[in-house]
């Protein structure tokens, strides 16, 4: 509203999006926030190829989120890796969840559409902190503390899941970008690093929350967390011609 900028919203077929998580968290990897991601790209593209849109802007920076091991994850391009867990772990088709392949996303996309990803961010000296506080000054932001603290379900996945079942607290790669930038010394990551990523409470009734909103009970939540932790590659994927094509593009 204080931009004057259309908004679309897209709606995801609740029932469909509920099954594809509790699948990706029944799978046991680390990359179960895939369907959120995968989904976020498909409506993207598809809606700019229906516009007539070229340039998509991206918030993604390299001063704030340069690193981040590899193992930790997996990418969400993979369609074939969604199907697969979907398949292994899920109870209903997929008939309106937005997905794309990867034809569309290395070929059609970039050369028939003439779709660009413009990351401004990385065009300036981009500093999170005057960012987060110009917000506030401006549109009367409201922080949610954390990153990507602003989806109840990733602030669950990244801060209760993963420490868990992993022991990968992303607050490290996060942290360590802020540092590499300039933008945090290294004695106060470290002393961030020494508090608990969720208190004990607001961990218990987000917990409980998670288990509500996909329809089991806690104890099986935590059942799910428990078990051992596997990789995508544990599951068919398109992995090695996506690092091939990777390679190509680069």
């Amino acid at each position: 509203s204080a931009l004057g900028i259309d908004l679309h919203t897209t709606v995801i077929d609740w029932e469909e999006m509920r099954d594809l998580q509790l699948a990706f968290l029944r799978s046991g990897v680390a990359n179960c926030d895939v369907p959120q991601d995968h989904t976020f790209v498909a409506v993207l593209f598809k809606l700019a190829a229906r516009k007539s849109i070229r340039w998509i802007i991206s918030g993604h920076n390299l001063q704030t989120e340069s690193i981040l091991p590899e193992a930790w994850g997996y990418t969400s391009i993979d369609r074939k890796h969604l199907r697969s867990i979907h398949n292994l772990y899920g109870s209903r088709p997929l008939r309106t969840f937005p997905t794309y392949s990867l034809f569309d996303y290395t070929f059609y996309w970039p050369f028939v559409k003439r779709n660009k990803i413009l990351k401004m961010l990385n065009f300036e000296d981009y500093n999170k902190q005057s960012a987060k506080q110009f917000l506030i000054e401006r549109f009367g932001w409201r922080d949610y503390g954390g990153k990507h603290y602003e989806s109840r379900f990733t602030k669950f996945f990244q801060s209760y899941y993963l420490p868990k079942k992993f022991g990968f607290d992303k607050r490290r790669a996060h942290l360590a970008s802020l540092v590499v930038s300039g933008q945090l010394s290294r004695e106060a990551a470290l002393s961030e690093l020494e508090l608990p990523p969720y208190n004990e409470a607001e961990a218990a009734e987000d917990c409980s929350f998670v288990a509500k909103k996909l329809g089991i009970n806690k104890s099986e939540l935590e059942s799910i967390i428990a078990a051992s932790p596997k990789t995508y590659r544990d599951y068919p994927s398109n992995a090695d011609l996506i690092d091939r094509l990777l390679r190509v593009k680069a």
